[in-house]
């Protein structure tokens, strides 16, 4: 059975019918408008079906973290420029801070947090070769890695330099990061 959810466009709370968001919203944010069903999106995101009503600027950044709290993703540049912000849209890694919303009904996103879910051995070789210092990036080049391994299980050192290349880390753990790409490959990856 599909999972659904329906979140609140004023606090963010989500509700599991569009009747309880209806209510929701008179009891809670009397001076509101109702959401209508017209001006709800609907998004997969990491195999949860989220069907929500948003502005025409927000971005899929601005849902996935600010509307369904799913805190992963980063925002450190708010300009395309850094990649911490990564998401999987339909197996393709895309810039959420870049990419508006309204743009994605009917995609299937997959976030950092779906990806950790499933424990695959990239998680695992990220903690053991240590890719993170302060960590704000890491999210980021997970997400890529993650596509990158998905379209391609044995990528060469230049294909992982090449997929992370948008990715931006203050720390310089850049090496790393090719190391552990490399081990979760040899272990399956995703």
């Amino acid at each position: 059975m599909e999972e659904r959810a329906y979140a609140c466009p004023y606090c963010a709370r989500v509700h599991d019918s569009t009747e309880a968001l209806r209510e929701h919203v008179i009891a809670e944010h009397k001076t509101e408008p109702l959401p209508s069903p017209e001006g709800l999106i609907r998004l997969t995101i990491n195999g949860g079906v989220y069907e929500l009503e948003v502005e025409p600027q927000w971005t899929l950044y601005q849902v996935i973290h600010d509307k369904l709290g799913l805190t992963g993703s980063k925002m450190f540049c708010d300009r395309g420029a850094c990649g911490s912000c990564t998401v999987i849209m339909d197996g393709r890694p895309i810039l959420s801070c870049m990419t508006l919303a309204i743009e994605c009904q009917g995609k299937n996103i997959e976030t950092v947090e779906g990806i950790a879910e499933k424990k695959p051995p990239l998680i695992d070789e990220y903690v053991k070769h240590h890719c993170m210092q302060c960590g704000y990036c890491t999210p980021g080049f997970v997400v890529t890695a993650k596509a990158l391994l998905d379209r391609n299980p044995k990528p060469t050192e230049e294909e992982i330099r090449q997929a992370l290349a948008g990715n931006l880390c203050r720390c310089g753990t850049y090496p790393q990061h090719i190391k552990a790409v490399q081990e979760a490959a040899k272990k399956g990856g995703i």
